[in-house]
């Protein structure tokens, strides 16, 4: 619709043009994560698990790859200590038959995890192509209402960046949470079978990896996450300045730009440098407790060989174990803050999931209605307690051309928002031919509307295809009528591909006029019953005016039309004009009358056109 509707919508989206710079799940250096909480995260898991319920063969099969890679990662260090055993005890003749079972062993390793690999991949894509083909569904099918109180970008960044997260999640963390536990627990029975005294001293190093990992990530969460917002902060900075910048030149706010943007740039590189010395210190500090833990496993493993408790192959094994034990836990404790941040993005895209839809009911169809559009008593808020329309009453006959005039927030936009059902009127009733517009279905409502903009909605395809948009049915007769009656035939043919040319970016490889051209040929496509014009021509020059309200005089024709103007010139022709004031009608009837009356239509009418002659 027009830009009125922003103004008599105070929502979010009313307030804010660009992305939300939300990034979920940015992570800082070392894989560390910014992590995000869900608020309810049983109930969001409960939900995503059912996702997995689709795919029960494949998830079994995942899960027994994984098995079967842990019970190999877990044997082949006791083999490799059983070998070095043979040798240092000179039984060389029992060395092949040990080295070819951990050949076999490392060979199914080495399959497993390109299979485990594959199957999570599979999975998780799957899974995501579910969840996103549902969300697109169900955003498709909400009201107008719930895109026009929430901001677009967020929207985007749900299907995006969230629905992305659950992928990350599903392709890296569910095997590696299952092996990493399995691991721990294998490697534990293994290390108290071989030397339950030595297993103990190892779980030193174990505490104290906990203890060194949990402190250095609450400091390391807390910089990271600034520095997220900072980042978020300078991308709106610079997104701002390249969008506005004709209006920052004009104005020669360059060094004011230039100031706002070095400062958020000097903190973000002071919290940068800071968040990369702590990332970086958690693989040194790591490799100084594993390393501790070696020299621990040595030490007191020499003692316990010198002793005759273990053997020499027995202490290898234990080294293996103790950087075996300890990976997963680091593993486990990343994955734990990617796990909340994915069922916080699930639960983001759930909560669009779990909003009602948009309600289209209605038994009776437009089929052999004239178009008789009645409004009674209408009175309606975008907002509780902000009325926009106090009792509106008007009548609209078969084929007539009804304007609806009136300052910026009067109302005008609402009437047709109303009209087409994307929202709800608080009381009164809205009737065609006599027939409450809730007792008639919502599609074939709209199919037998059509709605001309102020800001044209092209799309990146070709002109057929956006001129077939409102019948996909017609054929290109059809079409090239349509695009004749419009006045857009000429100016397509002169096009480098005519009717087959590419648009991009939504048209922008087109004139204003020209995009507006190819919207009332895509009217035309459409056949309505009913016509609505909006602000159509209020972004063109004159000349190119006066080619657009040609084109619309022929589409209006034999149609019931409501129009919404500031231009009065275009709408003099009317056959009765409606005049809106802070939602009230405050004057009605054609030009002439209106005049006559020196009323608000009057003062409208000598403000646009000063010094001209009434």
């Amino acid at each position: 619709m027009s830009n009125e509707t922003n103004t008599q919508n105070t929502s979010p989206n009313a307030q804010q043009n660009r992305p939300t710079m939300r990034m979920p799940g940015q992570r800082g250096p070392r894989g560390m994560q910014v992590v995000e909480k869900p608020k309810d995260a049983k109930k969001t898991m409960t939900r995503l698990v059912k996702y997995f319920q689709y795919e029960k063969k494949m998830v079994a099969a995942l899960l027994i790859v994984v098995v079967i890679l842990v019970i190999c990662s877990v044997y082949a260090p006791k083999l490799q200590s059983s070998a070095i055993d043979r040798i240092t005890e000179g039984r060389f003749e029992a060395l092949p038959s040990v080295l070819l079972i951990m050949l076999i062993v490392y060979g199914i390793t080495a399959l497993c995890t390109l299979i485990q690999s594959l199957l999570s991949a599979h999975l998780s894509q799957r899974i995501v192509k579910r969840l996103r083909e549902e969300l697109f569904d169900k955003i498709v099918n909400l009201p107008i209402k719930y895109l026009d109180t929430h901001p677009h970008g967020d929207i985007m960044s749900r299907m995006t960046n969230d629905v992305e997260n659950v992928s990350l999640t599903v392709s890296q963390s569910l095997s590696s949470l299952v092996s990493g536990v399995l691991t721990i627990a294998g490697t534990v029975f293994m290390m108290v079978y071989l030397c339950w005294q030595l297993a103990i001293l190892s779980c030193i190093t174990v505490v104290l990896t906990l203890v060194v990992t949990k402190f250095l990530s609450a400091k390391m969460r807390a910089f990271f996450r600034k520095r997220s917002a900072l980042l978020g902060q300078l991308n709106g900075t610079v997104e701002e300045m390249v969008t506005g910048y004709k209006t920052v030149v004009a104005y020669n706010h360059q060094e004011q730009v230039i100031d706002t943007f070095e400062r958020t740039s000097n903190e973000l590189t002071r919290v940068g440098i800071l968040a990369e010395i702590l990332g970086g210190s958690m693989g040194p500090v790591m490799n100084v407790i594993n390393n501790i833990g070696f020299v621990i496993i040595a030490a007191f493993g020499g003692y316990f060989a010198i002793h005759g408790l273990i053997s020499i192959g027995t202490i290898s094994a234990f080294i293996v174990y103790a950087k075996q034990f300890g990976r997963p836990i680091n593993e486990i404790a990343q994955l734990y803050g990617q796990i909340q941040t994915a069922v916080a993005g699930a639960e983001r895209v759930f909560a669009i999931m779990e909003e009602p839809e948009e309600d289209k009911s209605g038994s009776h169809t437009l089929e052999g209605a004239k178009g008789v559009i009645s409004f009674r008593h209408v009175n309606f808020s975008y907002v509780p307690g902000k009325q926009v329309l106090y009792d509106f009453d008007l009548d609209v006959y078969a084929g007539h051309k009804v304007a609806l005039v009136g300052a910026t927030g009067s109302g005008k936009t609402t009437v047709v928002n109303l009209l087409m059902r994307f929202y709800d009127i608080d009381s009164g009733e809205i009737q065609i031919d006599g027939v409450n517009i809730k007792e008639i279905d919502c599609n074939n409502l709209r199919r037998n509307t059509a709605i001309v903009l102020q800001d044209t909605v092209l799309f990146s395809d070709t002109v057929r295809n956006n001129l077939k948009y409102s019948n996909l049915e017609a054929t290109d007769v059809q079409m090239e009528e349509a695009a004749r009656m419009s006045n857009a035939h000429k100016m397509i043919t002169r096009l480098n591909a005519g009717y087959d040319t590419e648009l991009t970016e939504a048209g922008q490889n087109l004139s204003q006029g020209q995009r507006q051209l190819l919207s009332i040929g895509r009217a035309f496509l459409a056949d309505p019953m009913i016509l609505i014009l909006d602000e159509a021509t209020s972004s063109v020059d004159t000349r190119t005016e006066k080619n657009i309200q040609d084109a619309m005089v022929n589409l209006m024709k034999d149609r019931t039309s409501l129009i919404i103007a500031h231009r009065l010139s275009t709408i003099q022709d009317a056959d009765f004009i409606v005049v809106l004031d802070q939602g009230r009608i405050v004057e009605t009837g054609n030009h002439e009358e209106l005049i006559a009356k020196r009323g608000r239509y009057y003062e409208l009418y000598r403000r646009q056109f000063e010094g001209n002659a009434i």
